[in-house]
């Protein structure tokens, strides 16, 4: 249907039109959420740091609709974050278990000690 203008008007219903604000958070809260748990799993820092970018960067780009509308804050996202890097480095700062001379005692691949004969 044309106007008095002589351009057309817009026949499709509003409510069927896509939401593309809701459509690009769903996105960034799941890979806030997801990147954390793959850090983890994996022990990678590289996906680790990734983790933190993104939760940061979906928390300072958080409007207030997306605020109210969200499961999850912002912050717990970046809280889960740094916990994936802190699991991450946590061999630097605790070392696994083991005897220092022994080779492949943690894995249970190593020589057995000798057997004293009788």
């Amino acid at each position: 249907m044309a106007n008095s203008r002589g351009q057309l008007k817009d026949m499709r219903r509003d409510d069927l039109k896509p939401e593309k604000e809701k459509e690009s958070n769903d996105v960034q809260s799941t890979m806030a959420s997801t990147l954390p748990m793959a850090a983890i799993f994996t022990r990678n820092k590289m996906i680790g740091w990734t983790a933190v970018l993104f939760s940061v960067q979906g928390w300072l780009s958080e409007t207030e609709a997306q605020k109210a509308a969200a499961s999850t804050p912002g912050y717990l996202s970046i809280g889960m974050a740094l916990m994936s890097l802190g699991v991450a480095y946590m061999p630097l700062f605790m070392p696994p278990s083991g005897g220092a001379g022994q080779a492949g005692s943690s894995t249970g691949t190593g020589v057995p000690p000798p057997v004293p004969s009788a």
